[in-house]
Protein backbone atom coordinates (compact mmCIF):
# COMPACT_ATOMS: atom_id res chain seq x y z
CA UNK A 1 0.00 0.00 0.00
CA UNK A 2 1.79 3.14 1.37
CA UNK A 3 4.82 1.48 1.73
CA UNK A 4 5.24 1.00 -1.87
CA UNK A 5 5.51 4.83 -2.72
CA UNK A 6 8.40 5.17 -1.22
CA UNK A 7 10.20 1.86 -0.47
CA UNK A 8 13.05 2.74 1.50
CA UNK A 9 13.10 6.10 2.93
CA UNK A 10 16.51 8.03 3.10
CA UNK A 11 17.96 9.14 6.61
CA UNK A 12 16.38 13.00 5.37
CA UNK A 13 12.96 11.68 4.25
CA UNK A 14 12.79 9.82 8.07
CA UNK A 15 13.45 12.41 9.58
CA UNK A 16 12.38 14.94 8.24
CA UNK A 17 8.56 12.60 8.80
CA UNK A 18 9.57 12.33 12.01
CA UNK A 19 9.92 15.91 12.66
CA UNK A 20 6.29 16.44 11.43
CA UNK A 21 4.55 14.05 13.90
CA UNK A 22 4.09 17.68 15.09
CA UNK A 23 3.42 20.80 13.10
CA UNK A 24 6.37 22.71 11.91
CA UNK A 25 7.56 25.26 9.36
CA UNK A 26 10.66 24.60 7.38
CA UNK A 27 13.50 25.94 9.22
CA UNK A 28 11.78 24.46 12.53
CA UNK A 29 12.10 21.20 10.66
CA UNK A 30 15.59 21.74 9.71
CA UNK A 31 16.28 22.83 13.59
CA UNK A 32 14.56 19.56 15.06
CA UNK A 33 16.27 17.04 13.03
CA UNK A 34 19.98 18.90 14.05
CA UNK A 35 18.08 18.45 17.26
CA UNK A 36 17.14 14.75 17.04
CA UNK A 37 20.31 13.54 15.56
CA UNK A 38 22.69 16.08 17.42
CA UNK A 39 24.05 17.32 14.22
CA UNK A 40 24.91 14.16 12.26
CA UNK A 41 21.78 14.74 9.98
CA UNK A 42 21.45 18.23 8.32
CA UNK A 43 18.50 18.43 5.61
CA UNK A 44 19.71 22.28 3.39
CA UNK A 45 17.03 24.43 2.27
CA UNK A 46 16.88 22.77 -1.42
CA UNK A 47 17.04 19.27 -0.42
CA UNK A 48 14.36 20.36 2.41
CA UNK A 49 11.80 22.04 0.05
CA UNK A 50 12.39 19.45 -2.59
CA UNK A 51 10.83 16.78 -0.46
CA UNK A 52 7.74 19.01 1.62
CA UNK A 53 6.39 20.00 -1.94
CA UNK A 54 7.15 16.56 -2.66
CA UNK A 55 5.36 15.03 0.18
CA UNK A 56 2.65 17.12 0.00
CA UNK A 57 2.10 16.33 -3.38
CA UNK A 58 2.12 12.52 -2.68
CA UNK A 59 -0.38 13.50 0.49
CA UNK A 60 2.41 12.41 3.02
CA UNK A 61 2.11 15.93 4.54
CA UNK A 62 -0.30 18.75 4.53
CA UNK A 63 0.22 22.33 4.90
CA UNK A 64 -1.62 23.71 7.74
CA UNK A 65 -1.14 27.36 7.72
CA UNK A 66 0.50 29.53 5.17
CA UNK A 67 1.79 32.93 7.23
CA UNK A 68 3.23 35.29 4.89
CA UNK A 69 6.50 33.75 4.52
CA UNK A 70 5.87 30.18 7.29
CA UNK A 71 4.50 27.57 6.17
CA UNK A 72 3.10 25.04 8.28
CA UNK A 73 3.32 21.48 7.65
CA UNK A 74 2.31 18.37 9.47
CA UNK A 75 1.99 14.48 8.92
CA UNK A 76 -0.89 12.96 7.07
CA UNK A 77 -2.62 9.85 8.44
CA UNK A 78 -0.78 7.81 5.49
CA UNK A 79 2.49 9.91 6.34
CA UNK A 80 1.84 8.83 9.46
CA UNK A 81 1.37 5.07 8.18
CA UNK A 82 4.78 5.53 5.85
CA UNK A 83 6.65 6.72 9.04
CA UNK A 84 5.45 4.30 11.04
CA UNK A 85 6.51 1.00 8.37
CA UNK A 86 10.04 2.72 8.34
CA UNK A 87 10.40 2.68 11.95
CA UNK A 88 9.51 -1.02 11.97
CA UNK A 89 11.72 -2.01 9.07
CA UNK A 90 14.45 0.05 10.72
CA UNK A 91 13.91 -1.62 13.67
CA UNK A 92 14.46 -5.22 11.63
CA UNK A 93 17.43 -4.60 10.05
CA UNK A 94 18.71 -4.04 13.45
CA UNK A 95 17.28 -7.61 15.32
CA UNK A 96 18.50 -9.10 12.05
CA UNK A 97 21.83 -7.73 12.71
CA UNK A 98 22.18 -8.12 16.27
CA UNK A 99 20.76 -11.72 15.69
CA UNK A 100 23.78 -12.41 13.43
CA UNK A 101 26.38 -10.51 15.00
CA UNK A 102 26.08 -11.30 18.69
CA UNK A 103 29.12 -14.08 19.90
CA UNK A 104 31.07 -13.16 16.74
CA UNK A 105 32.65 -10.09 18.44
CA UNK A 106 35.51 -11.92 19.66
CA UNK A 107 36.39 -14.57 17.04
CA UNK A 108 38.35 -13.88 13.84
CA UNK A 109 35.37 -13.72 11.40
CA UNK A 110 35.59 -9.92 11.19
Amino acid sequence: MAREQLKNLTEPMYYLLLALTTPQHGYGIMQEVDRKTMGRVKIGAGTLYSLLSRFEKEDIIHQLSDDSRKKTYQLTAKGFVILREEFERLNQLVRDGKKHLEGIGDSDEI
